[in-house]
Order: C-alpha cells, then structure tokens, then sequence
C-alpha cells in the first residue's frame, strides 16, 4: 500500500512537470522575423527599399532582420547608405545569400550581423569598375579596400580577405595567393569565417540558427513604390531634367501657356514629388529650383543681356536640382560622402550640357520642317501683292527723340509719341527714363543714343 501511494505521488509529479512544460512551450514568445529582398542593381531604388524595409522593421518591432541578397552589385554610394544602415541597426541583420553577393553586394552582406549561403552561391568579387566594366584608378580602389576592411572589423571576420575581395595584390597565405580578386564559394566562406552555414531556404536559416517559434513578416512593395524607385534611378532623373529644360526653351521661344510649358511642368512634378516623398527633396530645394527659372526669364526679358539674374538663376536652378537628390538637412551635409554629391552634380550637369544643345537643333529642325510649317512662317509676301514692310516707317524716325521705356544694355525698349519701339543703344547702357535720339535703324532695331 504504501509502494502504491508512493508511485502515485512521482506520477503526479511527472504530470505536472511534464504538463508545465508542455503550457510554457506553447506559451513561448514567438519571434518577430521581418523579412526583405535586395533582388537588384544597388542603386537609388535598393538604397531607398532598404531605408523604409528599416523603418517597418524597427516601428513593428521585429526581433530578427533577414535580408535574401542576390545582386551583382550597383552604385558604391547607395551599397555605403545601406552598408551604414546595417551596422546601426539595433535589431540583428542576417544576411540570406541565394546566388551571388558579388562587388556592392559582398559589402552589404559583410555588414550583416550572420551570412547564410545556399549551396552553389559566393560572395566577393568588390573591385569598383565603371558601367562598361573597366577597373577604376587606384583611389577608388582603396576606399573601397577601406570601408570592406572596417566592415569585416565591425563584424568580427577577417579584413585581410575583406581586401583581397576587391585588391587581387593582396596576399592572404592559404586563402588568396592567386593574383586575381577574391571571390568565396559557400563552402569556403564558411571555412574562412565569412559564412555562418549552408541552408537552403529561409525556414533552415532559422532552424540553424536556433529560432524555434518565429512568425515571418514580409515588406510589402506597392506598385507606388516601384514608380518612385523608377523614377529616381539617375538614367530617369536625367531625362526629367533634360525634359524641364527643353520644355522650358521651346516655351520661351513661342511665349504663352503651351505645349512645351506643359511638359516641363509635368517633367518637374515627376522629378520632385517621388524625391519629396522618400524626404530627400525639400521644399525650400523645390523653391529655389523655381527661383532659378523665374531669374532666368527675368534676365532674358526683362535685363537684356547677361548679368547677376541670369548667373544667379543658373546657380539656384542646379542647386534646386542637386540638393534635391542627397539627403541634406538644410545646409548641413555632414554625414554625407563627397562622391555622392559629386555623382548627383554630375548627372545634372551632363543633362543641361545635352539638353540645351538638342534643344536648339530640335528647335531649328521644327520650325523648318514641313511637318510642323505652322510654327513657322514659310510663304513670302512680296510688294507684287501688295504687301509693305514696316522698315520704312522705321527709317522714317532717325532723328526723332523718345523715351528710354526700360533699360537699354544694349536692347531694350523706347517709347515716341506714346508707341513702344525695339532700341539698340549704340555705345555702352541707358537707364530707364533718359532721353534718347534715334540715330539708326538695323536689324529691326532702332539704334539710339542719349541726348
């Protein structure tokens, strides 16, 4: 009897271990996985997926970060920005490499907390080339060989084979002696501490990793989304800035609300409001963009010739147009690499220097061309019909006196006997007011001096 109640009493005892075990399984917190892909080019569009896939990640306040990685490479600025966002993340970043991490991509993979590699994939191969693929100076190589090397430190892996990854005369004894840049199969990577296992999807990663109870969160990418990220590629920028330009021509040389007007408007709202919107365009940036366009006009018809308006609109146009594309706050651009300010300036600048020429051919071959005959006047009104031209009227009033209507450096207008008249002044500037004599009439013009 006694044997009895004491098997009895270690049963219960085992139940209710047992059973505790089981309710504090169940009731186990699940972890928060939160989940994205770097599936391109690493340029604007990635860097800007990365940044909101951050800002999800940390406001639904995910445990784990994981990245699926498979890109050839992109921009050296944008694979920096999310390069940066990766090693401030306060939630573990894992990195998910299912092909290739090759050039930008193996920085961004080194920033992650882990690497995960499914079989047949590699990582490395960073030497910064241009878009035809032709190796760059030696300055770019060794900031490259920099940040590779404070990466791999920040994370605990070896920065020697982080630099042979981008320099090919790095030696590395047993690992890179081969004079070719480094480039890590999985097997190797996980040999040389760069990979932490071999899994082959998403669900093992976390197996591996020890993650039991896990909901994975996707981001999701709105088509909305995927037209900013269109927008703001720099081949896109580009052509909005060259289409703001040349409407902006065509629109001076027929003034009024038309066509070309048109375009340029709808070619500035497609530029800023996607850069507006991802917070990298500001308003005050929108309103100098503006101010730039409204001193140019103001210099061609208003102050004839080329003065401080005309440089100062230039100025404000590509300043508008370049800060908009960097993520300053005001004037502050610390934090922010030269290259990339110097990258920006340099797709607005190559895009004015096309522009403006192809808009002056576009603009003769438009106005001659039989297609377009009624932007132009093509027919000839001879004196056989009737037809008399104004020039004598004009010739009529050499020696007369007028009034200077605007300032005159040289062109500009005078007024006499109450009309306004086209005036050249022929030596130096006039100001507005002063009275002026007709000496000449050329051109159209009439040539004055003051009396």
């Amino acid at each position: 009897m006694h044997l009895f109640k004491v098997l009895v009493k270690y049963c219960l005892i085992a139940f209710f271990v047992f059973g505790s075990h089981v309710l504090m399984a169940q009731n186990a917190p699940r972890k928060l996985v939160y989940k994205f892909a770097i599936d391109e080019e690493i340029a604007p569009p990635a860097s800007l997926r990365v940044e909101k896939a951050m800002e999800e990640a940390k406001d639904c306040k995910a445990d784990i970060i994981i990245v699926h990685i498979n890109t050839f490479g992109g921009t050296l600025d944008d694979a920096d920005k999310i390069r940066t966002a990766f090693l401030q993340s306060s939630i573990p970043v894992w990195a998910y490499i299912d092909n290739n991490a090759a050039s930008a991509g193996a920085l961004i993979s080194i920033a992650c907390d882990s690497i995960f590699m499914h079989s047949g994939s590699s990582i490395g191969a960073a030497t910064v080339v241009d878009q035809t693929g032709t190796v760059q100076p030696d300055k770019y190589q060794s900031y490259m060989r920099s940040m590779m090397r404070t990466t791999a430190e920040a994370r605990g892996r070896r920065p020697d084979i982080a630099q042979a990854m981008v320099d090919p005369d790095i030696y590395v004894a047993g690992v890179s002696d081969s004079g070719k840049v480094l480039t890590f199969t999985t097997s190797e990577a996980i040999e040389y501490g760069y990979c932490e296992a071999e899994v082959e999807n998403v669900s093992e990663l976390l197996k591996h990793a020890g993650v039991k109870e896990y909901v994975i969160k996707e981001q999701r990418y709105t088509f909305l989304d995927k037209l900013i990220g269109f927008l703001v590629t720099p081949i896109v920028s580009g052509i909005l800035i060259m289409l703001i330009i040349g409407g902006i021509y065509f629109e001076l040389q027929q003034p009024g609300i038309g066509f070309p007007l048109i375009l340029a408007l709808s070619a500035a709202a497609l530029y800023f409001a996607p850069l507006y919107l991802e917070g990298l365009a500001a308003y005050w940036e929108i309103l100098l963009f503006l101010a730039g366009i409204v001193l140019i006009i103001l210099e061609i018809f208003v102050f004839p010739g080329f003065g401080v308006a005309g440089v100062s609109g230039i100025i404000c146009l590509v300043a508008g147009l370049v800060f908009s594309l960097i993520g300053n706050v005001g004037f502050d651009f610390s934090g922010i690499p030269a290259s990339l300010i110097g990258n920006r300036l340099m797709i607005v600048m190559v895009a004015l220097a096309i522009s403006l020429p192809l808009s002056i051919f576009l603009g003769k071959k438009l106005f001659e061309s039989t297609l377009f005959g009624g932007l132009a006047l093509n027919t000839t009104e001879s004196t056989d019909e009737g037809f008399t031209v104004a020039a004598d009227k004009e010739k009529n009033l050499i020696g007369a006196t007028g009034i200077a209507a605007t300032i005159l450096r040289p062109a500009g207008k005078i007024t006499i006997d109450g009309r306004n008249y086209d005036a050249v002044a022929q030596i130096g500037y006039i100001e507005k007011g002063q009275t002026v004599t007709v000496i000449d009439y050329i051109n159209g013009s009439l040539v004055v001096n003051k009396k």
